[in-house]
């Protein structure tokens, strides 16, 4: 039995590819007419658009016995003898048209019999609402602008493979209005951010993505060689360091909203290559950043949703309210019940780390074993906006020590649904103390930490110059994206994300 149904579901699929095989036929066969005809659609070359549909669908009042044109992708057609109506898709919507053989004339409307759905067309025509209430377009004119040689997904069932979605942004976005609207918004949130700053007397530069010297961030970077130079350089992993060294130039307030990439796996919340935006504003520190960070978000929000309370896989968080505080010792003793200041000892850290069942490695100092600690304890239950304040030093090699407690840094991570939403410091800008920490982190490096940082020597000199008391911050915008449009995978926020050949075998 269940080889008898194997097979009709390969002959199910067999005959479904002979049938689309047909209908590619078909449509290269009514270009080449339209071709030989004198009427090839891609000699084209502009269309006067006068409106978008939601224009006219908005303000019918306004529109209606006016003549428009409208431009975009046809979605569906009914043909019905002498009159037919279609529904084309533009940037904004989409909207209904009645086409009549009396009003385009005879030739022209065999024309249009001919399209297919998936065309690209023009619409001219006078404004009106139909019998049933419905606002369309009377054409007057219908101009094929573009052949569709490929078949669109089957118009109830849309285009659901999510491997196909993302490989074939362009489908997925014609098919799934939801997915335009992302982006949409994605787009809208990059602005909102950028007048944000702006207002803030911020100044937007940009900072080189190839690198003798990836640093800034704890990650593995991309290697590539220059052959011009002959040399071996890096993609970026950070902005940190040269943005750094503007406010040594005396900028005072930086940032820079681009991509970096990191040598790392593929998750729901990851992707080797991904948008990141840095500020760093000079004479002030990291709880400037909160106050910043705070007032950005609820900016954005409101500017892009109409308000500060978002909506995430059902779940509630209100950016109106003032964001939580907490250092991450009292994270830990408040979610896993144990009190770091009672720490003493590596091995003390180590036997809480046994007793608890946190692995860690040889390499792994005290301060290393209370960050565990929080990721495996605390991270999960910062759903609403969180600031955990004051890191331990091991783990922030370029953070101003807590002039009280130099064992810890002024530092902060942003948290929100469980995740790191942004890292921000009360930059380190003393360059014999900042020797000392890469000195560390290439020992790191020599025990195997392939995320340590290097030496970057043309910085410590930039710091030597004399950088002021900084504030900087790192904000994971396509995180932020996922929460504003409430997405569920990051993948869905990046048009076109990291995806592993066709073909390619499993190494």
């Amino acid at each position: 039995m269940a080889e008898q149904k194997n097979q009709q579901k390969q002959q199910q699929q067999k005959t479904q590819e002979q049938d689309i095989h047909q209908l590619l036929k078909v449509r290269r066969e009514k270009l080449a007419e339209l071709q030989a005809g004198g009427s090839d659609p891609f000699l084209i070359t502009k269309y006067d658009v006068t409106n978008h549909s939601t224009d006219v669908k908005d303000d019918f009042d306004a529109f209606e016995g006016k003549t428009v044109s409208i431009a975009g992708r046809m979605m569906s057609k009914r043909v019905m003898g002498k009159a037919s109506f279609c529904n084309v898709q533009d940037l904004k919507g989409n909207i209904q048209s009645y086409v009549a053989r009396d009003s385009i004339g005879e030739e022209a409307y065999k024309a249009f019999k001919k399209m297919d759905i998936g065309d690209l067309v023009g619409i001219k025509g006078e404004v009106f609402r139909t019998k049933t209430g419905e606002i369309s377009i009377h054409a007057s004119a219908v101009t094929l602008l573009s052949k569709s040689l490929q078949v669109l997904p089957e118009k109830f069932h849309g285009l659901t493979n999510t491997d196909l979605r993302y490989r074939q942004r362009y489908v997925d976005l014609i098919m799934n209005p939801e997915v335009k609207d992302t982006f949409v918004k994605r787009s809208r949130i990059l602005s909102a951010i950028r007048r944000y700053l702006d207002g803030q007397g911020f100044m937007e530069v940009e900072t080189p993505m190839l690198v003798a010297n990836a640093g800034g961030a704890a990650a593995r970077p991309f290697e590539t060689h220059f052959n011009a130079l002959n040399e071996d350089l890096k993609l970026r992993i950070s902005l940190e360091l040269y943005l750094k060294r503007l406010i040594v130039g005396g900028l005072e307030r930086v940032y820079e909203i681009g991509r970096v990439f990191r040598n790392e796996g593929l998750d729901t919340r990851h992707n080797p290559e991904f948008t990141l935006m840095e500020l760093y504003q000079a004479y002030t520190d990291y709880n400037g950043m909160m106050d910043l960070t705070e007032n950005l978000y609820r900016y954005v929000a409101q500017e892009v949703l109409g308000t500060t309370k978002i909506t995430y896989n059902g779940v509630e968080m209100d950016l109106g309210r003032p964001f939580e505080r907490i250092t991450m010792i009292d994270a830990v003793k408040k979610y896993a019940g144990v009190d770091w200041n009672e720490v003493k000892t590596l091995e003390q850290a180590r036997a809480l780390a046994d007793q608890h069942q946190v692995k860690y490695e040889e390499r792994h100092k005290k301060g290393d074993i209370l960050n565990l600690f929080f990721e495996e304890f605390a991270e999960d239950h910062l759903v609403q906006p969180t600031f955990v304040m004051d890191h331990p030093i091991e783990i922030s090699p370029l953070t101003k020590k807590k002039p009280d407690n130099p064992d810890y840094v002024e530092r902060f991570e942003f948290f929100m649904n469980g995740w790191e939403m942004a890292n921000a410091y009360s930059e380190l800008n003393d360059p014999i103390d900042q020797r000392e920490r890469f000195k560390a982190q290439e020992e790191l490096l020599a025990q195997g930490d392939a995320e340590a940082n290097t030496t970057d020597e043309d910085f410590l000199n930039a710091l030597e110059i004399g950088m002021p008391p900084t504030g900087g911050i790192g904000f994971g915008i396509d995180r932020m994206c996922m929460l504003l449009t409430d997405s569920q995978a990051i993948r869905d926020v990046l048009l076109f994300p990291t995806m592993k050949t066709l073909g390619k075998e499993s190494q």
